[in-house]
């Protein structure tokens, strides 16, 4: 069945699956996104709160540096300096 989470129970994680199986393939898409949009909110939101100073560029480039690594993120923009 997989790993159910903790706080979980194994009947709750039962129904969980079984509608997961249910959706098509455009609701698993949909649902990928808002969780990818979801995870980009929470990590810019910690980007502003540890940067008050960064204006929405220096923001969005402290985002792309933590979903890229630090290698890529300097062979795109070199020498380019955002604190995480």
């Amino acid at each position: 069945m997989g790993i159910i989470s903790p706080d979980t129970t194994i009947e709750a994680s039962a129904v969980e699956i079984d509608i997961l199986r249910k959706m098509d393939v455009s609701q698993r898409a949909e649902m990928t996104f808002q969780l990818g949009n979801n995870l980009r909110e929470i990590v810019e939101s910690g980007v502003r709160f540890r940067h008050p100073d960064y204006d929405d560029r220096k923001i969005n480039m402290a985002v792309l540096r933590i979903f890229v690594g630090d290698k890529i993120f300097r062979q795109i923009y070199g020498d380019i300096e955002v604190a995480l």
